[in-house]
């Protein structure tokens, strides 16, 4: 026997309503609540891409002119990457040369902004913006020992001969 359509209908009104009394309206701090309109956020296409470009080059002459960490990090890039395209490896090997190089500037550039955020909601001590800031300065180290160890371990194989020609001409 088929259900009459009337009935049907009650069943579904009826369905709706236990869904809504599960489901409350999102509230401004639920996660899940759509965010505001952001006027910042309108441009598509090449217009996003334009300003996305103008960030972040204003992102790396802010970096350059208050971050002494990123100055010397990219002091660094600005010697390891042309030795990185010169010496004589396996495509593989110069993109993890080069690759562990750039890893470090991103993560640096992480770990800054990071540190200008916390500043940003307050100057005054607390542990978890210590915590939150000892975690990237962490994460820098991190990507400086990969850096270090890529270079190490994919160099060893070229400079050490060199080295050892060089100590035994000294001897």
């Amino acid at each position: 026997m088929r259900p009459s359509p009337v009935r049907s209908t009650h069943r579904v009104e009826a369905h709706h309503a236990d869904h809504a009394e599960m489901h409350e309206p999102l509230g401004p701090d639920d996660p899940l609540a759509p965010l505001p309109f952001n006027p910042y956020k309108g441009n598509r296409g090449v217009t996003r891409a334009w300003h996305a470009l103008k960030n972040s080059l204003a992102g790396f002459r802010v970096a350059i002119r208050v971050e002494s960490a990123f100055r010397q990090e990219l002091t660094l890039a600005a010697i390891l990457l042309p030795i990185g395209l010169l010496v004589p490896v396996e495509p593989v090997a110069r993109v993890l040369l080069l690759g562990s190089v750039l890893l470090v500037l991103i993560v640096e550039l992480l770990n800054s902004s990071l540190e200008a955020a916390i500043d940003r909601i307050s100057l005054e001590r607390h542990e978890l913006s210590r915590r939150a800031k000892d975690l990237g300065s962490a994460a820098v180290m991190v990507a400086l020992f990969v850096c270090v160890m890529t270079w190490v371990l994919l160099l060893a194989p070229l400079v050490g001969p060199l080295l050892s020609r060089w100590l035994a001409a000294l001897h």
